[in-house]
């Protein structure tokens, strides 16, 4: 006789949690690249360059959910959640160099 290792799916409840947990804290990044574009283009507005680099910052969160979704999907709930955070981490240090890159090049996004 062989044994067969079967692949335990979640209860459906708790991957949704999780995906919304993950949701919320990808909004909130979001949410924080739009507070910083509106912050950099109240004084005297954004360039083209200012414009495309921010919103980028805007964009990237909400893809890297959809992808991370995408890629965890069927998974085991742990692994799934890691693929979520792992996505999150990468949110995280784009945000970091967006925050740099704005601080330190000014003058090439505000007009």
């Amino acid at each position: 006789m062989s044994v067969v290792a079967q692949h335990s799916r979640a209860p459906r409840w708790a991957v949704a949690s999780v995906t919304g947990l993950a949701g919320l804290l990808y909004a909130y990044a979001v949410w924080n690249a739009v507070a910083h574009m509106i912050s950099m283009a109240a004084p005297s507005g954004l360039t083209g360059v200012g414009w495309v680099t921010l919103g980028f910052g805007v964009v990237l969160p909400a893809l890297v959910f959809v992808f991370a979704v995408a890629i965890g999907r069927g998974r085991r709930l742990g692994e799934y959640a890691l693929v979520l955070l792992a996505g999150l981490a990468l949110v995280a240090v784009f945000w970091l160099n967006l925050i740099g890159y704005s601080i330190l090049n000014m003058s090439d996004l505000v007009s």
